[in-house]
């Protein structure tokens, strides 16, 4: 098997300008950066940097035990980030930016809608001026629309874009996801067209500008929901855990707690019946198909909790492995990041760095797994500010940064 450290990068000699903070601009570059592009974030120096470096309560410890600058919020995004202090309110900010722009492949920023018109910096001035580059705008509404110049957060989306309207318990209040998932997917699609505008730009030599809302890319993951609001009229409702389209599909109780049950088709129904001691319920045409299920949900229920209360979570999941009905546990981030398979899979990562308290830093692993060219884990989160000189030294041939 050949050493991923001897092995280039998909994405090595790409080099990424990095405008973005907090979460779906992130998410974007580092997924860019693992897959080999070198990437420059620039952050502010009068703001002390990205605002998730604030955002504790969970910080990396310095040496001497204080915290840093590295919360986990902000490491959980800028891997593999070389990090510059650039002021981009200044003409020789805004000067290095240019510049810096000028040799980038890919320029990615999240700013309110044209709000770096007024430095020069926005998509229609440095493409003018760089033809071949790739410019990823990403924002709460989009950069045209009728609350354009709303700020976009990841709970403003998921409360706009629907998600939150089918999340939680029928009887309780809408729910947001329990992470950010809006501002990730968000950044997932924009790593999506900003390799898509690089191939194109690789065969034409022509760059373009990428341009994507939080909202937008929100209700495009909908999915099924949405089909289903669109293809019938009517509005999807909350339901808890289970599926609108699959019975049954939900969180069960058992004497011992709750367990996990994805019944995806009539033959399994009538494995888990068969389990249950329940063949008659699989024989009964009220729910011997999936459509019948469906209409026949709560009804159903009635037959299926009562059952699965003499079992306990360990009996119920080897009894339906053996029939090979889909089932699991609910497990705590705890035992998901403890498990064998997350060990197995590489799902966390260490880090070796400097000045942090134990020499090393525990992180989630990009998940893609390449044969040809795998994930490079080469830069831990750095501090603000720490490649300012060596990254303007390299990249614009200056000895003193601080010269004009």
């Amino acid at each position: 098997m050949t050493d991923a450290s001897e092995t280039a990068g998909a994405l090595d000699g790409l080099f990424v300008l990095d405008l973005t903070r907090i979460l779906a601009g992130p998410t974007a570059t580092q997924m860019l950066g693992d897959m080999g592009a070198t990437v420059i974030k620039v952050e502010n120096p009068k703001t002390g940097g990205d605002d998730t470096r604030g955002w504790g309560p969970h910080y990396a410890r310095n040496a001497d035990g204080s915290a840093s600058d590295l919360s986990a919020y902000f490491m959980s995004s800028n891997r593999n980030k070389q990090s510059i202090a650039v002021d981009i309110a200044t003409p020789e900010g805004q000067d290095i930016i240019r510049r810096l722009a000028a040799r980038a492949d890919v320029v990615i920023e999240n700013f309110k809608p044209d709000g770096l018109v007024k430095y020069g910096l926005d998509h229609k001035t440095l493409c003018e001026a760089h033809p071949s580059l790739v410019y990823c705008s990403i924002s709460g509404y989009g950069q045209f629309g009728p609350n354009r110049d709303k700020p976009g957060y990841d709970l403003m989306a998921q409360g706009f874009g629907g998600i939150m309207s089918i999340t939680g318990d029928p009887d309780g209040v809408p729910m947001k996801v329990g992470v950010g998932i809006a501002d990730v997917m968000c950044g997932m699609y924009a790593t999506i067209g900003v390799l898509t505008a690089l191939r194109h730009r690789d065969k034409t030599g022509e760059g373009q500008h990428v341009e994507l809302a939080l909202i937008d890319t929100q209700m495009a993951w909908l999915i099924n929901e949405g089909l289903n609001y669109l293809t019938s009229g009517e509005p999807p409702t909350r339901r808890g855990n289970a599926h609108p389209n699959i019975v049954p599909y939900d969180t069960f109780e058992v004497a011992d707690g709750h367990f996990l049950l994805a019944v995806g088709n009539d033959a399994q129904f009538v494995r888990f019946c068969d389990v249950l001691s329940l063949a008659h319920v699989a024989s009964d045409p009220k729910f011997a198909t999936n459509l019948a299920r469906i209409e026949n949900r709560e009804a159903l229920m009635q037959h299926i909790r009562p059952a699965l209360t003499q079992w306990t979570k360990a009996e119920i999941l080897e009894a339906l492995r053996l029939v090979k009905v889909p089932a699991g546990p609910i497990n705590t981030i705890a035992e998901a990041l403890t498990s064998d398979q997350a060990a197995v899979r590489g799902t966390v990562r260490e880090m070796p760095v400097e000045g942090i308290k134990g020499g090393k830093l525990k992180l989630l692993g990009n998940p893609l797994k390449f044969s040809k060219t795998p994930v490079k884990y080469k830069r831990p989160p750095p501090r603000f500010g720490q490649d300012t000189d060596a990254v303007l030294a390299t990249w614009l041939q200056r000895e003193d940064p601080a010269q004009d």
